[in-house]
């Protein structure tokens, strides 16, 4: 077993369900272990990439390894493709597992274990790996959708932590609802308002629905000739978030240009602050994906312009 050290923070991903049973399951992970209080602090990757790394000893979930995390007394539990292996850090590493599947295991060698912890990290699999052909597909979509719904940390403070009760929360129905109703209105709807960014991106607009399942459906059926598709959403803080999809593993290289991350098909980016509104974003993920050409390019100098006529017959 594993001899973890007693972390100072617990770090995971702001943005969904996995991040979320992941800080809390290693927050209570740590209780049990060395007692007391140990905040949990959850990130977008745009904030995490720039955070400063004051602490010498954390627990961190659902981050992709890079070498500033390569110290020793940290611990990273995370799923995500990674090239290089650290020399320092105690890495928990298995792509195929969830984050939040991969700390609900380390809790049960500390004697953890419980049914309902252990259908929460089927359902949290099967969502985040997006396991399209298990039968419990749609109903892990329900429960990881509360967390796109209605935030991390509003849901966190609805079940007090206690992340069991959303496998039977009364929300579910809400989620069963929208799936049913709004989710068809709003793929018609999304199919035809569409806003390239580049020659293989474009930008969906959505105005209802589970924008997950609208992309995803938009992508299967071929219904743009896009390989990325990107939707938007706002933040009550007014922060924008770029939300990545892709089948092939474009995604993640697309959000990676913006500063953001995550999986070969799922990725995500807070857009800069000076992206306020759809116009904001379409001009700034315009100028990144489909640049104007250079000043001083065949295409705008008129030098390179009359050359070319003269050559003509």
């Amino acid at each position: 077993m594993m001899v973890l050290p007693k972390p100072e923070v617990i770090l995971t991903h702001e943005s969904d369900l996995d991040g979320l049973m992941a800080g809390v399951l290693l927050q209570r992970l740590a209780r049990k272990l060395f007692g007391g209080y140990v905040p949990l602090e959850a990130c977008h990757y745009n904030i995490w990439r720039n955070r400063d790394l004051r602490e010498r000893s954390a627990w961190v979930a659902d981050f992709a390894f890079e070498p500033r995390l390569d110290r020793a007394n940290w611990l990273l539990v995370d799923h995500h493709p990674c090239e290089a292996q650290p020399k320092h850090l105690m890495f928990i590493h298995d792509t195929t597992k969830s984050a939040g599947r991969l700390c609900y295991e380390l809790c049960c060698e500390h004697g953890m274990a419980s049914p309902e912890l252990e259908r929460l990290a089927h359902l949290n699999d099967v969502a985040d790996l997006f396991l399209e052909d298990d039968p419990d597909f749609v109903a892990a979509c329900d429960v990881a959708n509360l967390v796109k719904v209605y935030g991390f940390w509003n849901l966190h403070a609805l079940v007090e932590g206690r992340i069991e009760a959303l496998l039977n929360h009364p929300l579910l129905e809400v989620m069963a609802v929208k799936r049913r109703i709004e989710d068809p209105l709003g793929y018609e709807w999304s199919k035809e308002h569409i806003i390239p960014l580049g020659a293989k991106i474009g930008l969906v607009e959505t105005v209802i629905g589970n924008n997950n399942a609208i992309i995803y459906q938009l992508l299967e059926s071929k219904a743009t000739p896009y390989e990325v598709l990107v939707t938007l959403f706002r933040k009550s803080n007014g922060v924008m978030i770029a939300s990545f999809r892709s089948q092939n593993g474009q995604a993640l290289k697309a959000a990676e240009r913006v500063q953001g991350g995550g999986h070969p098909n799922a990725a995500g980016a807070i857009l800069p602050r000076h992206v306020r509104n759809l116009a904001d974003a379409v001009t700034y993920l315009t100028g990144i994906f489909n640049p104007a050409p250079a000043k001083g390019s065949p295409l705008n100098s008129l030098e390179a312009l009359f050359a070319d006529l003269d050559t003509k017959p």
